[in-house]
C-alpha cells in the first residue's frame, strides 16, 4: 500500500494516525517484538491445526480453510474493538492483529494447496477451495466487523 506521495505503508500502522507514527518512531523494536511474538503464538496454533486435521493433495484442505476463515473473522473482531476503544494499547494491534492473527492465517498455504491439487489432477477440488477461501475469508471479516460493531455500540446506550 502507498500512501498520497508514493511512500509504501504498512497497513497495521497508520501512518497517518500520530499515535502510531509516534509508536513506530519511539519504539521499533517494541512494535517489532509485539509483531514477532504474537507471530509465533498464530503460526504454533495453525500448525497445530494443521497437524491435527491432515490432507491429501487432491482433498479439500479443510484446516487450511477453517483456520484462513476464522483468522479474518478475528480480525473483523479486532478492528471493530479497537475502533470502539480508540485504537486501544499501542501494541494491540502489531501483537494481535499482524502478529497472532497474521501468523495465525495462512494465505501462502492456501495457495500451495491449490497448486497441489491442481498437479494431483483434481481441479475442481483446486477451484471450489479457491473460490471458497476468498469468499469465505472476506465474509467473515466483514461479519466479524459488523457484528462486533454492532455489538458495542448496543452495549454503549
Amino acid at each position: 500500500m502507498a500512501d498520497g506521495a508514493g511512500r509504501r505503508v504498512d497497513p497495521d500502522v497508520d501512518l497517518r494516525v500520530p499515535r502510531d507514527r509516534r509508536e513506530v518512531a519511539a519504539h521499533p523494536a517494541a512494535v517489532l517484538g509485539a509483531i514477532a511474538a504474537g507471530g509465533v503464538l498464530g503460526a504454533l496454533a495453525r500448525a497445530g491445526l494443521q497437524a491435527a486435521f491432515p490432507h491429501g493433495p487432491a482433498t479439500f484442505a479443510w484446516a487450511t480453510f477453517g483456520v484462513n476463515v476464522s483468522g479474518c473473522l478475528l480480525i473483523g473482531v479486532l478492528m471493530a474493538v479497537l475502533r470502539a476503544a480508540g485504537g486501544g494499547p499501542p501494541l494491540a494491534r502489531p501483537f494481535l492483529g499482524v502478529g497472532v492473527l497474521g501468523g495465525f492465517t495462512t494465505f501462502s498455504t492456501y495457495a500451495v494447496d491449490v497448486h497441489a491439487a491442481l498437479v494431483a489432477g483434481a481441479p475442481a477440488t483446486a477451484l471450489a477451495y479457491l473460490a471458497a477461501t476468498v469468499v469465505g475469508a472476506l465474509f467473515a471479516v466483514w461479519t466479524g466487523d459488523t457484528l462486533t460493531g454492532r455489538l458495542l455500540s448496543r452495549g454503549a446506550r
